[in-house]
C-alpha cells in the first residue's frame, strides 16, 4: 500500500533533479530550437550553407556552435569532402536518427496546439497588460 498524505496524494518522495545530473546538458542541447531545426533538416547529408539557408534568422556563429555541440554529443557527424575548395557536409548518426521519431511527435504536437497556445498567450497578455 502506498503512503498518502491526508488528501490521498502519493507521499513517496519525488524525483529530485540534481544539479550534477548528466541529463541536464543533454536536455539543454535537445531542447535548443536551433539544434532541433538542424536535425530536422538533416534528412540527408547536407552542407553548411544549405543548412544556413534553411534556417532563416540563424547566424553563422550560432549555426557553427550548434553543429559542434551536436557533433560532440554524437547526434551528427561531420565529413570533409575532397573538393576544391574543401567542402563539409553534416549527417545524422544512428543516435541522432533515433531522436527523429520522438522529435516528430513533439513537432506534430506543437503544430496541432500552436493556435490554442497563441490564444492562451493573448489572453494572458491581455490580463497582465490591464
Amino acid at each position: 500500500m502506498k503512503d498518502t498524505d491526508p488528501h490521498g496524494v502519493d507521499a513517496t518522495p519525488r524525483v529530485v533533479f540534481q544539479a550534477n545530473c548528466p541529463s541536464r546538458p543533454i536536455l539543454d542541447q535537445i531542447a535548443d530550437k536551433w539544434s532541433m531545426m538542424v536535425m530536422a533538416l538533416l534528412e540527408r547529408p547536407t552542407r553548411f550553407n544549405e543548412l544556413k539557408r534553411g534556417l532563416e534568422g540563424v547566424t553563422q556563429r550560432v549555426l557553427t556552435q550548434t553543429l559542434r555541440r551536436l557533433e560532440r554529443n554524437g547526434m551528427i557527424q561531420r565529413k570533409v569532402l575532397p573538393t576544391s575548395p574543401v567542402g563539409v557536409e553534416y549527417s545524422l548518426t544512428p543516435l541522432g536518427e533515433s531522436l527523429r521519431e520522438p522529435f516528430g511527435r513533439l513537432y506534430d504536437w506543437t503544430v496541432e496546439h500552436s493556435e490554442e497556445i497563441q490564444n492562451c498567450q493573448r489572453a494572458y497578455d491581455g490580463r497582465t497588460d490591464a
